[in-house]
């Protein structure tokens, strides 16, 4: 048996997230039949993470095992052929035994694009969160620094009943990795054009519905709905209610993961 990367980019628009689901079209569901039609065999490719429904990917991981020695090369082109025009394989590779797409991945780095012009392109429209307000970026910029660092963000998170039953349980020993408490290394907003705002964020991990949680605050702060203060508060709240709302899957992507802390640190300096 060969373990296998697989680095993979997706236009996660009609698709029902990464993870399968009976019935439903999935990204991982369709990897695992296109390994199938390939070679012979249908492992369930373990992904760096599950992206929501309608959440894209520049360059999510995934790993499994094959027993076929098929040449790398002649995987990809044989999977780019074979999968929608919506999924892309941009490199596979053998690796060591003991890699897994999401357990040996020590930080991921996420964008979430806003369109704030006055008509957005049906061609562009798919890939951002339209907004029709006014936005003070300095404002947003100030509340995107204050969460770098080590805090709880139980007040960015979607409701989790495993989490809470994990809770009831007391278990201390693995309170962070299991808990709210996550290590944002990176997180700055950036005009890219007079029409486009990206934010990017790099962590060591995401709770679920984190990001877009984070995003729809700092949508909230920046058209003055919320104080300019308020991301500290509302960290400290530690409630859901306390921030606002959850932005739309259509502007998130999940741009890169890293399993290498130098290359990780190298990436997400800020420019100079």
């Amino acid at each position: 048996m060969q373990n296998w990367k697989l680095t993979l980019t997706y236009d996660g628009t009609e698709y029902h997230g990464w993870q399968v689901q009976p019935g439903l079209c999935t990204v991982q569901g369709e990897l695992q039949q296109a390994l199938a039609q390939i070679v012979g065999e249908s492992p369930l490719p373990q992904g760096s993470g599950r992206t929501d429904a309608g959440v894209h990917a520049l360059g999510q991981v995934a790993s499994l095992e094959l027993a076929c020695p098929i040449p790398a090369d002649n995987l990809k082109r044989a999977l780019n052929r074979i999968l929608p025009a919506s999924i892309r394989v941009l490199k596979a590779e053998v690796v060591e035994a003991n890699f897994h797409a999401r357990h040996s991945a020590r930080a991921k780095t996420y964008e979430y694009r806003i369109f704030c012009g006055a008509v957005c392109s049906p061609f562009l429209a798919r890939y951002v969160h339209v907004c029709r307000w006014p936005l003070d970026l300095e404002r947003m910029q100030k509340a995107a620094q204050q969460i770098v660092g080590e805090h709880d963000f139980r007040s960015f998170a979607a409701s989790d009943p495993e989490l809470r039953q994990r809770e009831k349980d007391g278990n201390e020993a693995t309170g962070k990795e299991l808990g709210t408490v996550r290590s944002i290394l990176t997180s700055e907003w950036q005009e890219e054009t007079g029409e486009l705002l990206i934010y990017r964020v790099c962590g060591s991990g995401f709770l679920h519905h984190m990001v877009r949680n984070l995003v729809g605050t700092m949508l909230e702060i920046g058209r003055g709905q919320f104080a300019g203060d308020a991301m500290r508060k509302i960290l400290l709240a530690r409630s859901r209610a306390a921030a606002g709302p959850t932005a739309p899957a259509c502007g998130l992507f999940l741009q890169a993961v890293y399993y290498d802390a130098s290359a990780r640190t190298k990436e997400t300096e800020p420019a100079r």
